[in-house]
């Protein structure tokens, strides 16, 4: 069974777009608000994972978050569930903050048919294997950004 085409969008910023400083570190260094489109039937909870795939030691994970009630909208600097670690060894939203020219953000959205049963110590590695077996729809939204 392959999972749905999920939309995921922002009244902020486009696909591909650049995200607003707003959201970065040189802003506020809140969470943009973001667009669901229609969920999968049978969907209990969402999960939501934000990374930077072009930080220069790897993927750094921004935003690490499941248990999300079903919902068409995740409002801006809003924390909708259990929020995990991100790479700066914090939970909640760490804004893109990249060392040197453009890098993009990837907002991947999960409909899951479970909840996840995780402590919030726990990171990005150990909610995708949580998630194993249970993804009913994803959805994609990429932005960038690079610093003044």
């Amino acid at each position: 069974m392959g999972s749905e085409t999920i939309s995921l969008t922002s009244p902020a910023f486009q696909h591909e777009g650049t995200i607003p400083a707003r959201y970065t570190c040189d802003g506020e260094n809140i969470n943009p608000p973001l667009s669901i489109g229609e969920l999968p039937e049978g969907t209990k909870t969402l999960a939501l994972i934000c990374d930077d795939p072009d930080a220069p030691r790897g993927i750094y994970d921004h935003w690490v978050v499941w248990n999300i009630a079903p919902t068409q909208e995740i409002k801006e600097n809003h924390m909708p569930g259990i929020s995990g670690m991100n790479s700066s060894g914090k939970t909640g939203y760490t804004g893109p903050c990249p060392p040197d020219g453009e890098h993009r953000y990837f907002f991947y959205l999960f409909a899951l048919d479970t909840d996840i049963d995780l402590p919030e110590v726990s990171g990005k590695g150990d909610l995708a294997s949580a998630m194993i077996g249970h993804i009913l729809g994803e959805g994609i939204l990429m932005g960038k950004y690079s610093r003044p």
